[in-house]
């Protein structure tokens, strides 16, 4: 028998406790001895380290234009993969002779792992933006294609031989018929797509970047900042957490919206 689902009140409770347990232990941590100071600081140290760096510049700029940059980056990469994945993936699900032509290369490159294009893009573009860009896009680019792909592939046979029947062009029945059907799939693509250009976006800006949170935090470490360091790893995940949130909620709308779900 499956469990009875909790109630948000009960998640709320739950995940506070969690949260409490995983603070005790950083504390103890941190101030028994077990793991020096100076690499495990406690959290009230970065807590404070956090609303400094709201103010107070550190490699360049405070933590809120450190973020700012990154988002920047993020943002024109995510757009990029999105604009060029998607409707390829549309087209290669519609047309089958485009399928044959890309899907070898695609699959080829798409086994890269986002990391692995860092030497590349620093080779090409040095610390300027094209090379986080172009980081971001290589780990955003094969969800997109591949949820459209599959969207197109899976569209009600009987609505395409309709269309036929009543003579509907190729590029009518591709933005009439494939693409309102395709779209959950789509949407689902781009959340998995945004999760994984943030991931691609820190390690970009390990290596590749003069500015952001990723290249704060080689700064800080440079420095042993261990505080500075931990500090960027909250905002990340942060920032990554409430992108994934928006575009759930954005998602779960548009899924009531078809009658996807109750």
């Amino acid at each position: 028998m499956g469990e009875k689902a909790l109630s948000l009140r009960e998640r709320l409770a739950w995940g506070a406790l969690g949260l409490m347990l995983f603070l005790g232990l950083w504390t103890f941590l941190s101030t028994s001895g077990i793991v020096p100071s100076q690499f495990l600081p406690t959290p009230l140290e970065v807590l404070n380290r956090i609303i400094r760096l709201m103010t107070d510049p550190f490699a360049g700029a405070t933590l809120p234009q450190h973020l700012a940059s990154s988002f920047q980056r993020y943002a024109l990469g995510v757009l990029l993969a999105a604009a060029i994945g998607v409707p390829l993936g549309l087209l290669m699900g519609w047309f089958r002779l485009l399928d044959n032509i890309i899907t070898p290369i695609f699959d080829g490159l798409r086994f890269i792992a986002p990391i692995a294009w860092v030497p590349f893009a620093a080779l090409w573009f040095g610390t300027g933006i094209g090379g986080p860009v172009m980081i971001i896009f290589a780990g955003a680019f094969p969800p997109c294609l591949i949820n459209a792909y599959r969207g197109a592939r899976f569209v009600e046979p009987r609505l395409i031989e309709a269309a036929r029947m009543l003579g509907t062009g190729n590029a009518r029945m591709i933005l009439e018929i494939l693409l309102p059907d395709a779209t959950p799939s789509i949407v689902a693509g781009l959340r998995v797509s945004a999760g994984l250009g943030w991931q691609s976006l820190v390690g970009a800006e390990l290596i590749v970047a003069a500015a952001g949170v990723g290249f704060m935090m080689v700064q800080a470490q440079a420095n042993v900042a261990t505080p500075t360091v931990i500090a960027g790893m909250l905002a990340i995940g942060a920032v990554g957490m409430l992108i994934d949130v928006l575009l759930r909620q954005g998602e779960g709308w548009l899924r009531r919206r078809r009658g996807l779900e109750a």
